[in-house]
C-alpha cells in the first residue's frame, strides 16, 4: 500500500520555508474561487476574514485587515477600486513607496506566520500595492509569489453590474479592467527574491480545479499544494460549483466603443496565452508594454476631448456644496426644468422618470433589488 504524502500541518513547519501567495485580478474574476481552494487545501487565510454575503455567498478568503487598509490607503489616493486612469498607478505608487506603510504591513504579516509557513493574501484591490506587499513579504523572510485570475472581460463587467449594481456603464468598467490587467500582468514580472507567477484561467479552475490547482502548486513550489491530503480534496470537491459561472456576456453585449473594444479584447487573447504551457516570454513582455501604451493614448485622448464634461461636474459639485452650506435644499435635476416645459410631458412618462431616477412615489421604490 502506498503511503499517502503527508499535509504540511503534520510536518515540521521549520523545514517549510515561508511564502506569500497573493492572488491577483480585477474583482468578480474567481478570486474569491482560487483562495478558497487553496485555503481549503491547507494555506493560511489571516484571520479575521471578510464575511459571505449575497454577492458571494461561498466566502471571500481574504483578511478583512488587508481589505480595510486598502480602503484607506484608496481614500487618501483618490483612487477607485475599478479606477480606469492610468495616472492612479502614480497616486497609490507614491503610497507603496513609504517606509511606513511597509513596515505596517510586514508587522501584521510576520505573527500570521505562527499559524502556517505559507500564506494567502487576496482582494480586488490588491494590485494597487503589490510592490509594497512584496516587499513586506520578502523582510518577513518569505518568498512572494503570484496568481492573477483570468476571466474574460465581458464576464466581469456583467458580473459587476448584477451584483454591485455598477452605474458607471460598460464601458468605464471594460475600460478599468484593461488599466488593472495590464497593470498587473507588469507588476507581477519576476524581481529579485520573487518565487515566481502563475495566470490561472477561471474556466479552468471550474472545469478541472485539481489538475489547473496542482500545476499552480509546483509551477510555484508550494509545498501546502504539493502534499495535500485526500480529506481536503473531498472539501474542494464540495466546494467548487461548476455553475459558479453565471454571468456569460460577450464583448460584443458591451456595445463598447470601437477603439475600447479592440484594444479589451486584445489584451483578453494575449492575456490568455500566459495561462499556457511556455507562454510567459520576454516576447509576450514587449507585446504588454505595447498595449499599455496604446491604453495610455486612448485614455489620454478621451480625457482630452470630454474636459468639458470634467469641468461641469465639478462646477455642479460645487454649487451643490455652497447651497448645502447655506441650508438650501437642493434641487434636482426635474425641479430645474420650466414647469411649461414639464407640464407639456404626458404623465406616464414622467412617472417613468421618476421611477428611473428613484423617486417613485410607490411603497417601497427605490430598495435595492
Amino acid at each position: 500500500m502506498t503511503e499517502q504524502p503527508r499535509a504540511i500541518d503534520e510536518m515540521n513547519p521549520d523545514g517549510v520555508p515561508r511564502k506569500v501567495l497573493f492572488v491577483a485580478g480585477a474583482g468578480r474574476s474567481g478570486t474569491s474561487t482560487l483562495a478558497g481552494v487553496v485555503s481549503k487545501l491547507g494555506m493560511h487565510v489571516p484571520l479575521p476574514e471578510v464575511p459571505p454575503d449575497d454577492s458571494n455567498p461561498r466566502g471571500f478568503s481574504e483578511p478583512q485587515w488587508v481589505v480595510d487598509v486598502h480602503d484607506e490607503w484608496l481614500a487618501e489616493a483618490l483612487v477607485q477600486v475599478s479606477d480606469s486612469r492610468p495616472n492612479a498607478w502614480f497616486d497609490t505608487g507614491r503610497i507603496c513607496s513609504r517606509e511606513p506603510a511597509r513596515i505596517r504591513v510586514s508587522e501584521w504579516l510576520e505573527p500570521h506566520f505562527a499559524e502556517h509557513p505559507e500564506l494567502v493574501i487576496k482582494d480586488p484591490r490588491l494590485s494597487w500595492f503589490l510592490g509594497l506587499w512584496r516587499v513586506a513579504a520578502i523582510r518577513t523572510g518569505a518568498t512572494p509569489v503570484f496568481a492573477t485570475m483570468l476571466r474574460p472581460p465581458a464576464e466581469v463587467v456583467g458580473s459587476k453590474q448584477k451584483y454591485y449594481a455598477n452605474k458607471l456603464g460598460s464601458a468605464h468598467l471594460a475600460a478599468s479592467w484593461v488599466n488593472m490587467l495590464l497593470h498587473t500582468e507588469r507588476a507581477t514580472r519576476a524581481a529579485e527574491g520573487d518565487g515566481g507567477r502563475v495566470f490561472v484561467r477561471y474556466e479552468d479552475l471550474l472545469t478541472d480545479w485539481v489538475k489547473t490547482t496542482t500545476a499552480m502548486g509546483h509551477a510555484l513550489d508550494l509545498q501546502t499544494i504539493i502534499h495535500t491530503r485526500s480529506d481536503q480534496i473531498r472539501e474542494v470537491h464540495r466546494f467548487i460549483d461548476p455553475h459558479l459561472r453565471r454571468v456569460t456576456s460577450t464583448l460584443d453585449d458591451l456595445a463598447l466603443p470601437k477603439r475600447l473594444h479592440d484594444l479589451t479584447g486584445q489584451t483578453w487573447e494575449e492575456l490568455n496565452k500566459l495561462a499556457d504551457e511556455g507562454g510567459d516570454t520576454t516576447e509576450a513582455h514587449v507585446t504588454f508594454d505595447q498595449l499599455r501604451a496604446e491604453y495610455v493614448d486612448l485614455y489620454e485622448e478621451a480625457e482630452a476631448i470630454t474636459r468639458s464634461t470634467a469641468l461641469h461636474a465639478r462646477l455642479q459639485g460645487r454649487r451643490q456644496a455652497l447651497a448645502e452650506a447655506r441650508g438650501e435644499p437642493s434641487r434636482s435635476l426635474a425641479d430645474r426644468v420650466p414647469h411649461d416645459v414639464r407640464a407639456a410631458i404626458p404623465p406616464s412618462v414622467r412617472r417613468g422618470m421618476r421611477k428611473a431616477l428613484g423617486r417613485s412615489r410607490e411603497s417601497g421604490a427605490g430598495d435595492d433589488q
